[in-house]
């Protein structure tokens, strides 16, 4: 088993490469759509699937689920196939679910729909990283990595104002229907223009590990530092997730009176947040490495503290209230790419990939307990059969985002101290905070 070629000492990218990078951002684009369609399809699946909270988060989280469950056997594939061949395969398996989706009411069938998303969208992402090394030269790589990650977020845009407004005026089966019809064309696109470029000579196989996938999790997870990358991913991206993939939109237009057109507008607070805040959290992170952890753990605080201020009055809080919660949750996303970063700086070597994908299934393990914890909730407090919920239904279940909301901050706290006690073994010293501001001064 060989990997692909390795990357190029290239001054300047042939043409090809920007056609390659297009076909692979547009792919990624389409995949995030599909992810998040539900998001502000959740008051109408209720109605068309005839369902409870509960339900309803079982549907939402059956793509979650497999999307985090695939993230390491889809690595070992892109190993093996290429990212092309898995590419490609992703696209058609979400067009089939959205298709699917588009035209049943079936619930058995609609969860079926939603695994088919979570698997064809489950190696997009990675697929697309792999690519950028391969073709490009290496001080464009960092760059065209973020310029890829923000064409997603443009996704979740996408999914806020042209899906609403396909759902509003044409109906569920249209929206999916079209939906599907776009991932197609998109895929048909990525089928021309994604390939590998050619090996140089000289260049040389590198042979796979030895070591099977549950021996490369062992090695890659016994760092502290991978594990606190674990946990700060799954710390920092369960509140946004669980607001933009399901309870957002219904929270927003049954208690807060807001209209669908706007609730989206709130949606689009999250994706416009983590757009601003990524380039600023990176910045950061290159600037203070020691101090990594800080931005996590104040993110967090600043996340309950959110929470507070929306669930604590047992009123309607106004747009802009609603508009902070979601500019705050919404940071949590570029703060829990800290993570990839500690899985680079604390992963053994031989398990690099692997230690990537241990800490980037985190906050999707976060977001299913979240929306799970958030539906299974409501229906216990509401009554028999209910397909709408009061304000008051709403605090109770998002209170239990507290859950999630500890364990993380447990497993980073525990994780971060022993990380430092690894890094003063290795001669590295963290200085106090205090005497890092006496220097700053």
């Amino acid at each position: 088993m060989t990997q692909p070629p390795a990357p190029t000492m290239r001054a300047r990218a042939p043409r090809a490469a920007w056609l390659v990078l297009i076909s692979g951002m547009a792919l990624y684009f389409v995949a995030i759509v599909n992810r998040t369609a539900l998001g502000v399809a959740g008051v109408a699946a209720l109605d068309r699937f005839g369902i409870e909270a509960a339900w309803l988060s079982i549907l939402a989280i059956a793509q979650v689920a497999t999307y985090a469950a695939l993230q390491l056997p889809a690595g070992a594939l892109l190993d093996r196939w290429g990212a092309r061949r898995l590419m490609i395969g992703g696209a058609l398996l979400m067009a089939a679910g959205t298709a699917l989706l588009a035209v049943t009411t079936s619930l058995p069938l609609a969860i079926l729909a939603r695994v088919l998303i979570g698997a064809g969208d489950a190696p997009i992402f990675i697929s697309a990283c792999r690519l950028i090394p391969l073709w490009f030269p290496p001080r464009r790589v960092p760059v065209l990595v973020q310029v890829t990650g923000l064409v997603g977020q443009a996704g979740q845009l996408a999914t806020s104002i042209p899906v609403a407004w396909l759902l509003r005026d044409l109906g569920w089966s249209a929206t999916f229907a079209v939906l599907g019809a776009a991932t197609l064309a998109v895929a048909a696109l990525a089928f021309r223009g994604i390939r590998v470029p050619p090996a140089d000579p000289g260049t040389r196989t590198v042979a796979a590990p030895a070591s099977s996938l549950r021996e490369s999790i062992r090695v890659a997870s016994r760092p502290a530092g991978t594990r606190l990358g674990f946990w700060t991913h799954f710390l920092s991206l369960c509140s946004a997730n669980t607001v933009a993939l399901l309870w957002g939109v219904p929270f927003f237009v049954s208690t807060q009176g807001l209209s669908l057109a706007e609730a989206s507008a709130l949606l689009m607070v999250i994706t416009l947040t983590k757009m601003a805040a990524g380039p600023l959290a990176g910045s950061f992170t290159a600037r203070h490495p020691l101090r990594r952890s800080w931005l996590v753990i104040g993110s967090a605080i600043a996340t309950a503290a959110a929470w507070v201020a929306i669930l604590a009055p047992s009123t309607p809080r106004p747009v802009w209230e609603l508009g902070v919660l979601m500019a705050v949750i919404g940071a949590g996303g570029p703060v829990s790419l800290i993570a990839l970063d500690y899985a680079r700086t604390f992963g053994p070597e031989e398990a690099m990939g692997t230690a990537t994908g241990f800490v980037n299934v985190g906050g999707f393990v976060s977001t299913i307990l979240g929306i799970v914890l958030v539906g299974v909730t409501l229906q216990a407090v509401s009554p028999d059969g209910a397909a709408t919920y009061t304000l008051d239904e709403y605090r109770i279940a998002f209170a239990t985002l507290l859950i999630p909301w500890v364990m993380g901050m447990a497993g980073v706290l525990r994780n971060r101290r022993l990380a430092r006690a690894d890094m003063a073994a290795a001669g590295v010293v963290v200085p106090p905070l205090r005497e890092a501001l006496r220097r700053l001064r």
